[in-house]
């Protein structure tokens, strides 16, 4: 098994770059995303994102 740098990991995501004590209640319906991810998400809503069977 690769050894993983969770410092490395933790820069993927931009809520760990904010300051200050952080308090993060995971559940099912939600979890943090890599900035690439974030990234790709909003250059679809912007670029791709349509209604189908619309135009």
């Amino acid at each position: 098994m690769k050894n993983w740098n969770e410092q490395e990991i933790r820069g993927d995501f931009p809520i760990f770059g904010r300051s200050g004590p952080l308090i993060y209640l995971n559940n099912a319906a939600t979890a943090q995303r890599p900035a690439c991810v974030l990234e790709a998400e909003r250059s679809f809503y912007e670029n791709c994102n349509a209604n189908p069977l619309r135009g």
